[in-house]
């Protein structure tokens, strides 16, 4: 073999292994990626139930599947209420007659942050930093703001009346007087009044604000159905629905399901959960499709909204 013969031959070899770990390398570099993409995992859906013969309801959580269900609260004391921390790795909630608590994905990690014991409806800050709550007072039910530890608890002296916050990107909002306001978090001073026609006797503390504050949801009244005369002397009984209405339109709210508890909105806006017969349900915005959470033999109550870890 002359020289040239050999060097044509070792270039071939050379160009071969070149190309032989370049491939090797890309492998190497998508693998990290599929196996991120294989790992990922379905948020969990906190949700509050009743187990078969015990009166107390408690808090759960539950894959989409249905998979990984447990009951993380447990005791005398109701839980409800539950509320994701931003980075989905705490959950805060109330615990009627003690005050709220927060604990770990597990229910571990218990911590009590306040000691009234009618303090509800935790939500937390975008930063993760801060709770807001409602409390009781002589006036009505008054907004709180505290750090996520607990500390600095304070009112927001400026806020109206509350019911159920909702601590988003783009502001604290309370539902007040049938309305629905964004507040400053530091004084409680009404920024922005929303025009919302909430339903003041029973949607105070069953709305919902999607992450962008262009959509609500909340529980009010609807109409009898025909010929219902279940609440005897030919009277018929109070119904209520799941209604939803559109915070950039001056329309008039509609109803989204009947007979369904109060909703939450996944972290994208897209989808939400609520309790509907007896079923947790989840509901995809865009099309109106529908399904059920597998939770086996619970009673899922509608004290408080079932809700979405942040993905």
């Amino acid at each position: 073999m002359n020289g040239r013969s050999r060097e044509v031959r070792r270039g071939a070899v050379i160009t071969v292994a070149v190309v032989l770990a370049l491939t090797a390398v890309a492998a190497a570099a998508g693998h990290p990626q599929q196996s991120q993409r294989s790992s990922a995992q379905p948020p969990w859906i906190l949700f509050t139930a009743r187990s078969p013969g015990h009166g107390v309801e408690q808090i759960f959580r539950v894959k989409q599947s249905g998979a990984g269900r447990k009951q993380l609260t447990r005791g005398t004391y109701p839980s409800a209420a539950p509320a994701f921390s931003p980075d989905g790795k705490r959950i805060a909630f109330a615990r009627l007659g003690a005050g709220i608590f927060t604990m770990n994905l597990d229910g571990t990690g218990v911590r009590r942050l306040t000691s009234n014991d009618r303090d509800s409806f935790p939500a937390w800050s975008p930063d993760g930093k801060q709770i807001a709550f409602v409390r009781p007072l002589a006036s009505g039910w008054r907004i709180f703001v505290m750090s996520a530890s607990g500390s600095g608890e304070r009112q927001l002296r400026q806020a109206p009346p509350s019911g159920r916050p909702s601590w988003t990107s783009r502001g604290l909002v309370i539902p007040t007087e049938g309305d629905l306001a964004r507040i400053d978090p530091r004084s409680g001073r009404v920024q922005k009044l929303y025009g919302a026609p909430i339903d003041a006797s029973v949607g105070m503390d069953a709305t919902a604000v999607s992450p962008d504050l262009s959509t609500l949801t909340f529980v009010g009244a609807r109409q009898p159905d025909r010929g219902d005369k279940e609440c005897g002397d030919g009277l018929p009984c109070p119904r209520f629905a799941l209604y939803i209405h559109d915070l950039r339109k001056h329309t008039e709210p509609r109803i989204l399901v009947r007979d369904a508890g109060p909703a939450s909105f996944s972290s994208d806006g897209k989808s939400l959960a609520f309790v509907a017969g007896h079923r947790v349900v989840l509901w995809r915005l865009a099309n109106g499709a529908s399904s059920a959470v597998k939770i086996g033999n619970l009673f899922p109550t509608t004290s408080s909204p079932p809700v979405w870890q942040p993905s």
